[in-house]
């Protein structure tokens, strides 16, 4: 299947390791360019080689998505040296899953507010251009439960699903798509889920064991969900939620039922309404 990204421009945060680094390679081998950002120079500087040795056009420039300047400093280099930005891919994270007080700033700063950055600083292109595809990377942990106390993690991530639904609704005029990637458990070298393999065996037993493979994911099965949703064959795809788990989320969620109300006879005395649809305790 054709994606149609060659010549495409795609701005990926977070994209040294892991899931973003997985995304910028599976969007350089459908033909787009790519501006790499991440916080990391030494191992931001090894994924553009890499992907400067297959051939592709790269830009890798540090940026802490928390800061407003560097974002806007990102993006305006990218717009310099590309004329454009098709795609963004807002990957980057503070990976902050403690309870306190710390956990909350970082999650909010890095992974809500990072992503509202980018979004703030590309719109006015992709309106400008009548086009583009905008991909936020949130998590599994947004629509499930877990006994961790991961709270400003969650939700921060369950606030990028509500985002990108607002800018797929208010920017389809503008041509523009918005949608959401929810990774579930996912292992590489280095990785939080590599360390918590060797540092604390019982906890990633269990998470191993709630996936149904009996294994967890790897970057490369996000990012081709990632590549596709981003390309014209997902067109008709905005304002969506893609779990991407491996079945680990459970969850069996009630589709919308239509509500009506009709008229109910009480005791002769008049009509009281009533609401069809609704579970009512």
């Amino acid at each position: 299947m054709d994606l149609e990204l060659e010549g495409k421009v795609a701005l990926v945060t977070g994209a040294s390791r892991g899931i973003g680094r997985a995304i910028a390679k599976g969007l350089a081998a459908e033909g787009a360019k790519l501006c790499i950002a991440a916080r990391g120079q030494e191992a931001l500087d090894e994924a553009a080689a890499e992907l400067a040795a297959a051939g592709v056009e790269v830009l890798a420039l540090t940026c802490d998505v928390a800061d407003d300047a560097a974002v806007r400093d990102t993006v305006a280099a990218a717009l310099e040296q590309f004329g454009r930005i098709d795609i963004l891919v807002s990957n980057a994270s503070a990976l902050a899953v403690g309870g306190a007080r710390e956990d909350w700033d970082r999650s909010l700063s890095v992974d809500l507010m990072g992503a509202v950055r980018l979004v703030e600083a590309v719109l006015p292109g992709m309106r400008s251009q009548g086009s583009g595809s905008i991909l936020l990377v949130s998590s599994v942990s947004a629509i499930e439960a877990s006994p961790m106390e991961d709270y400003g993690y969650t939700s921060a991530k369950a606030a990028l699903n509500a985002y990108a639904k607002k800018l797929a609704m208010n920017e389809a005029a503008s041509g523009i798509r918005a949608n959401a990637l929810l990774p579930g458990s996912v292992e590489f070298p280095g990785g939080g889920w590599d360390v918590m393999r060797i540092e604390n065996p019982p906890v990633y037993d269990m998470v191993r064991r709630s996936i149904p493979f009996g294994r967890l994911g790897r970057p490369g099965e996000i990012a081709d969900a990632a590549v596709w949703l981003v390309s014209v064959r997902a067109a008709w795809v905005t304002g969506a939620a893609l779990s991407v788990d491996g079945g680990q989320g459970k969850g069996i969620r009630r589709p919308n039922v239509p509500v009506r109300r009709v008229p109910l006879t009480h005791n002769g005395a008049g009509a009281l309404p009533v609401t069809r649809g609704c579970k009512c305790a």
